[in-house]
């Protein structure tokens, strides 16, 4: 897969990238079927296996049980992988709170490095809660994660955002945008046109609809609805699978429709 660059990141990611919430937490997920987290030796192969079909990108979160810990000690460091991670949300005991203050901010960001084994992350979203122009507008999350980019602990900032209102605000203040757009969302169409008006990198998550769109759980299929969402101004794509059959055949899918 050729490279994309991410906006005016200057980041280039895969336009299929990985989720990584499989490998860390297995509870209050909203998949078709259920699975079993992978044992450290899956995770390596899943990773390398990654690597050779061409995919830089992952996208992990606190909120992702122990998955930055698991990329921070199984990943292979000799590769140059590209690591979306995020701030705000936090999964205890089976349930999510929400922090986005200042303080709490900066520590997530830093105790991510550290799980990440990392001196930079290359892209940092705030984790919303729903509620965007609340966060943007009374909470000092986006502050924060544009003085800690000024720092140099984070290459670009943006929104994992669940409003057309709060993606757009996020497209012209910030540097990348997470929208969920598929066949049977796509509310969200104008956060990707504004984006591309103003070249701002632009994330696709639920591109399959957590699983369902797949022909065996009801769905449309993968191929047609990852042509849908590459019709319109995206970078990349983020799927999460642990079943290598699976990576394979959504890399497949990606190089046909995008004529590779």
């Amino acid at each position: 897969m050729e490279l994309r660059t991410l906006g005016a990141t200057g980041i280039k990611v895969s336009p299929l990238g990985l989720g990584t919430v499989k490998i860390g937490r297995d509870q209050q997920v909203k998949y078709p079927t259920g699975f079993t987290i992978p044992d450290d030796r899956a995770v390596r192969e899943l990773f390398e296996l990654a690597w050779d079909l061409g995919i830089n990108t992952l996208d992990t979160a606190p909120a992702y049980g122990n998955s930055e810990e698991r990329l921070g000690q199984l990943l292979p460091h000799r590769h140059d992988w590209v690591i979306v991670g995020k701030v705000g949300e936090i999964f205890e005991h089976g349930e999510s709170r929400f922090d986005f203050s200042a303080a709490y901010t900066r520590m997530s960001v830093e105790h991510s490095l550290k799980r990440l084994r990392r001196d930079c992350i290359d892209v940092v979203l705030v984790h919303s809660d729903g509620n965007d122009l609340d966060i943007i507008r009374n909470e000092a999350v986006c502050d924060t994660l544009q003085q800690l980019k000024h720092e140099g602990l984070i290459r670009a900032v943006g929104m994992s955002t669940k409003t057309v209102e709060g993606g757009i605000w996020c497209v012209e203040n910030m540097d990348v945008v997470m929208a969920t757009y598929n066949p049977v969302h796509t509310e969200e169409l104008p956060v990707l046109e504004r984006a591309a008006q103003l070249g701002k990198g632009v994330l696709i998550k639920k591109g399959l609809q957590s699983g369902h769109a797949d022909a065996a759980a009801g769905g449309s299929g993968v191929e047609q609805a990852l042509r849908f969402v590459f019709e319109h101004p995206v970078h990349s794509v983020v799927v999460g699978t642990i079943n290598p059959e699976h990576l394979k055949q959504n890399v497949a899918v990606i190089e046909r429709v995008l004529g590779r």
